[in-house]
């Protein structure tokens, strides 16, 4: 608040000096008929600026108290006003007193006039702090309604986010148990190993699916195992070529997003033996990854589930800020991920 600023006695120092400046280059002094010296006329401005300051310090967290609601603050402020104003003359009183009789020894006659003076500094210098104040408390007010509006904002994209998250495991859970139900129905040897690499995969899924990104090695290891699952899946039908160099490791990416471009690449295109899908993931001097593959497109549609680029477009636009791309040409289909280095991760968590 305005009346407990750290600087307040700077304030007043500052204040009273331009007053007393202001008086000199006016001539008040001489206009009201007041014989006083400058250190004196001063030392008195300095004095009534300190005691009406200090007045209101100390009422201002009783009306706070007294008026907690914020609906309240106008009734709140123009209350301490005049009671401060009120207690303000009473202190200017008393100062104008011990000056005229115990420093300058003068009759009650000659005080009338610097009474006047005084008591008129009083009424605009409590006018000046309160309006002051009342700026800081409106301001106060109003950061607070922007920090409730953004904590609203990020809870509800949080929620948004969750949503976006939850729908990875259901389409990942329906697609390959299917495989293992034929696997199992099959009485194939391979249903063991496929079981492993799901639970690993779900496993990763699971620890994982709350964060906003993971470094871009743990999701490389991720996508062994669901490659296996992918050519349980389709055997002989789909060529995997991961070009990642080292480099790259410690970057960060969202977390399933290589799994849900690969998925999408399948869910879109035929893949068979003799028209093998090419799926390649590169990194590029970009800072970026890309998911490339041939176009092949299934001849029957199918409804879109909402699952694939939607879904990874608002989580990097939720998470980092920042924009996939996605380009069609030359028979090739691509979606590039941003690369998010660890500096800047940290600096977006903090």
């Amino acid at each position: 608040m305005f009346f407990s600023n750290k600087h307040r006695y700077l304030y007043i120092f500052l204040l009273s000096l331009y007053t007393y400046i202001n008086t000199e280059l006016c001539q008040v002094y001489t206009y009201f008929q007041i014989d006083i010296g400058y250190v004196d006329a001063f030392i008195i401005i300095l004095l009534i600026t300190f005691l009406v300051w200090e007045i209101n310090r100390l009422l201002n967290p009783l009306f706070i108290k007294w008026f907690p609601n914020p609906d309240r603050i106008i009734k709140r402020n123009v209350l301490s006003f005049f009671i401060g104003l009120v207690l303000a003359y009473v202190a200017t009183i008393g100062v104008d007193l011990f000056f005229s009789k115990i420093v300058f020894h003068q009759l009650y006659s000659s005080i009338l006039n610097p009474l006047k003076l005084t008591l008129i500094y009083t009424s605009l210098i409590n006018l000046l702090f309160h309006l002051i104040n009342l700026v800081y408390v409106y301001q106060d007010q109003l950061r607070k309604k922007e920090l409730e509006a953004d904590g609203l904002q990020r809870m509800n994209m949080q929620a948004e986010l969750q949503t976006i998250r939850n729908q990875i495991n259901p389409h990942f859970l329906f697609n390959n148990l299917n495989v293992l139900s034929g696997l199992v129905m099959q009485k194939s040897n391979d249903a063991n190993k496929f079981i492993e690499a799901f639970s690993k995969l779900y496993m990763h899924i699971l620890q994982h699916q709350d964060k906003e990104l993971i470094e871009l090695r743990k999701e490389l290891d991720f996508l062994e195992p669901y490659i296996y699952l992918l050519k349980q899946r389709f055997p002989d039908s789909i060529d995997f070529n991961v070009e990642v160099p080292y480099k790259y490791n410690n970057h960060y990416i969202i977390p399933v997003a290589l799994q849900m471009l690969v998925e999408n690449a399948i869910k879109h295109n035929i893949s068979s033996k003799n028209k093998p899908l090419q799926i390649t993931i590169y990194a590029n001097g970009n800072q970026s990854i890309s998911v490339i593959n041939n176009i092949q497109p299934k001849t029957s549609k199918q409804t879109s589930s909402n699952i694939g680029l939607s879904n990874i477009r608002k989580r990097y636009e939720y998470a980092t800020g920042k924009s996939i791309i996605i380009d069609q040409e030359n028979g090739t289909f691509s979606v590039t991920l941003p690369l998010i280095e660890v500096n800047n991760y940290e600096s977006i968590n903090n």
